[in-house]
């Protein structure tokens, strides 16, 4: 046989294995998609939880972490319990970076239990929902802002549409955990920032997008502080 001869039964086995490689792609592409709009991206939701099991091992030793003795010295001057608070609050703040482990939010209606992280960056969300660092810890009066994904990285803001008026937050911190009640649900324009106005009282607010896979929206949740208790951060 000629080479002449060989060369098109040649080109005619790679189209086949390039076709066959190609209709497989196109079937993980569907699976992909699929499971995405009924579930959440698979793919990235694997990368949240191994992140999320790290920061349960970063919050354990955040919790750990005493404060400075001029620190203790100053807390030991303050009277009042609600400024006691504030000034851990603001101590806590002052030892996080981007991206670290802060906390706890439990949304007991949703099912959500996440590590939430300082930081809104595209780095910090892929890990768990990010707290706004321009707003104030829990235990601060005003506005708590927490963002988190409703798609992608186990996407644990995906219900936060069903949240109803009444449901508990509860958002333990190394200092406290704090127990919410939502008040409030609305949507809102993705560059509107009236959204995180400080209130005279303690509030928290939860951002995402909306509507599902599109950012164009964010829908906002507004809880009220009810009540705090001794810290219970594991």
């Amino acid at each position: 046989m000629t080479t002449t001869a060989r060369r098109p039964s040649t080109i005619r086995r790679v189209l086949r294995a390039l076709s066959t490689v190609l209709i497989v792609v196109g079937v993980i592409l569907l699976v992909d998609a699929g499971i995405t709009m009924l579930w959440q991206e698979p793919v990235s939701a694997l990368y949240a939880h191994v992140q999320q099991n790290k920061l349960d091992g970063d919050l354990t030793e955040l919790e750990r972490v005493p404060l400075a003795p001029a620190e203790q010295r100053a807390l030991e001057k303050i009277p009042d319990s609600h400024r006691q608070l504030a000034f851990r609050a603001r101590a806590l703040e002052r030892h996080l970076s981007p991206g670290q482990a802060m906390g706890r939010i439990v949304m007991p209606a949703i099912g959500v239990n996440d590590v939430f992280v300082q930081g809104t960056d595209a780095g910090d969300l892929s890990k768990g929902p990010g707290h706004y660092p321009a707003t104030p810890l829990p235990g601060e009066r005003g506005t708590v802002a927490i963002a988190g994904h409703r798609t992608t990285y186990g996407a644990p803001f995906r219900h936060i549409d069903e949240l109803d008026r009444g449901d508990r937050i509860i958002v333990d911190m190394p200092d406290g955990r704090f127990i919410y009640r939502v008040e409030e649900s609305k949507i809102v324009d993705d560059q509107d920032l009236s959204v995180l106005n400080p209130v005279g009282y303690r509030r928290l607010m939860l951002s995402a997008c909306h509507p599902l896979y599109s950012a164009a929206q964010r829908i906002i949740v507004y809880a009220r502080q009810v009540r705090r208790e001794e810290a219970t951060v594991k």
